[in-house]
């Protein structure tokens, strides 16, 4: 049981190197452990996928490995990245790295949020507030940043882009992007915009996460674009709760799709589309298994926010689904906690 104020540090479950790992080419998410594992465990789907010749074969063992090896270095990689980042670059809209203002956010978003913190708020007169895009998923849909601020967040985005500076990948399955925290935008924008305004809406929307707060997040955005990322395959995220914000271009296709939950999948029979409008979040459980269309023309960048609550994943992991087992890493981790040990002062014993 944890103890009211003891000092906290953010981990990682150690799943996070072998579980989940992601082959585009084959449409699938793997465990790996070893050779011989691959071959009993997936063996006949990888056939069935393509994956037939021993070329085939080493070379997605080869993929494996180093996939492997690039998250077991990812949080001391992105905190030097972020260092560089800090001490190099030189921002094009240095208005977007101020304290979240009321001004960037759209006014109905403001409404909503304010409801939800206000006494007596219920479940009936937020979603008075909302659009619900599915009653039975419990999928939403809210305008949360203005024009103008998504214009100057996208210049911000595409000027760090053109920049010789490294870039870490958003997640596992998208390519291209940036992560906000190496970037500089968690405490301004993401923290302020989770604590402030998200915490009270979620914990109406989707109380069984929300017993405790959500304490931790991880943002990025991702870009899809011909000759880059195009679509993304069916997964689930590693959060309790997410948003998703359509930040532009100009773009056509690219529609994400949801099916159920990961925790009891059905067959994909008639998913639920939903077209993406620039400046609104649609707001979804991060179990609820979905996917993006291929894109047709332009450019396409999302903000996307991961939200984690400790207090629920503290006890199950949502990617391996057991208890996690803590590892140390960097910032927020990936939003588990342990107490660390408290230090005592003997000189105040004496």
């Amino acid at each position: 049981m944890a103890t009211a104020g003891a000092p906290r540090r953010f981990c990682r479950c150690a799943c996070f190197c072998s579980e989940n790992l992601y082959v585009a080419r084959y449409g699938l998410h793997l465990r790996f452990r070893g050779k011989q594992q691959l071959l009993r465990d997936y063996g006949p789907t990888l056939r069935d996928r393509g994956c037939v010749s021993p070329k085939d074969f080493q070379q997605l063992l080869a993929e494996l490995e180093q996939e492997v090896e690039r998250r077991r270095q990812l949080g001391q990689e992105s905190a030097a990245r972020k260092a560089l980042i800090t001490s190099s670059y030189r921002p094009a809209r240095p208005e977007v790295y101020a304290s979240l203002q009321a001004v960037a956010l759209a006014p109905e978003f403001l409404a909503a949020a304010e409801y939800s913190a206000s006494p007596g708020a219920d479940l009936k007169g937020l979603l008075q507030r909302l659009e619900t895009l599915s009653e039975e998923k419990r999928i939403y849909r809210v305008p949360v940043f203005t024009a103008s601020f998504c214009q100057a967040l996208l210049e911000e985005l595409e000027h760090f882009e053109q920049s010789d500076l490294p870039k870490g990948r958003p997640n596992t399955m998208n390519n291209y992007g940036v992560l906000l925290h190496e970037l500089g935008l968690d405490e301004p924008l993401v923290s302020p915009l989770r604590e402030r305004f998200l915490q009270p809406l979620m914990a109406l929307l989707y109380p069984e996460y929300c017993g405790g707060p959500l304490d931790s997040h991880r943002a990025f955005v991702v870009k899809y674009a011909p000759g880059q990322d195009r679509e993304l395959g069916y997964h689930y995220d590693n959060a309790e709760l997410t948003l998703n914000v359509a930040l532009g271009k100009a773009f056509t296709g690219g529609a994400l799709y949801f099916g159920g939950l990961f925790q009891a999948p059905a067959a994909l029979t008639e998913p639920l589309e939903v077209e993406h409008v620039v400046g609104q979040g649609i707001l979804h459980r991060g179990g609820q298994l979905h996917g993006a269309r291929p894109l047709g023309t332009g450019e396409r960048w999302n903000l996307v926010v991961w939200l984690r609550a400790s207090a629920v994943r503290n006890h199950l992991c949502p990617m391996c689904c057991r208890k996690p087992d803590l590892v140390d890493d960097e910032g927020f981790g990936d939003g588990f906690t342990r107490e660390e040990p408290t230090t005592v002062d003997v000189c105040m014993l004496t």
